[in-house]
């Protein structure tokens, strides 16, 4: 039978610990991520947060939220087997702050006078319940 795919849990404790630099070359996030050079490049031209810098001599220079941002990458490509298109939504939606949905649900506690708001739902309160 077939192997069993790994658990979440399992493919983050194989994440190898990022070294405390402040710049990368691509080759040492080559090694770190396990994905091929090409890869990477490939990656940045299909990811637009990956932005990695260039040194004076042309040479890619990767910080560690690009180096861990990559990890991300490469967990929900392989990992969690999303197509590129797919790894980027999910990407989009991580960074994006949340709906303010459940905050319209309830009242604003910190607004300038939050009594007037208490004493208009008791009201809507006691008409519901006449």
């Amino acid at each position: 039978m077939g192997e069993l795919p790994p658990n979440p849990e399992a493919l983050v404790a194989e994440q190898p610990d990022i070294p405390d630099k402040l710049f990368f070359r691509i080759g040492e996030v080559s090694q770190l991520v396990g994905v091929k050079e090409y890869v990477l490049r490939y990656w940045e031209s299909e990811f637009p947060g990956l932005s990695p810098r260039k040194s004076s001599s042309g040479q890619r220079m990767f910080r560690r939220k690009d180096v861990e941002l990559l990890l991300r990458i490469k967990h929900l490509l392989y990992g969690q087997k999303f197509t590129i298109e797919g790894a980027r939504k999910a990407l989009q939606q991580k960074t994006r702050p949340e709906a303010p949905s459940r905050q319209a649900a309830q009242p604003n506690l910190f607004a300038a006078n939050p009594i007037v708001e208490i004493r208009k739902q008791l009201s809507e309160i006691l008409q519901l319940l006449s």
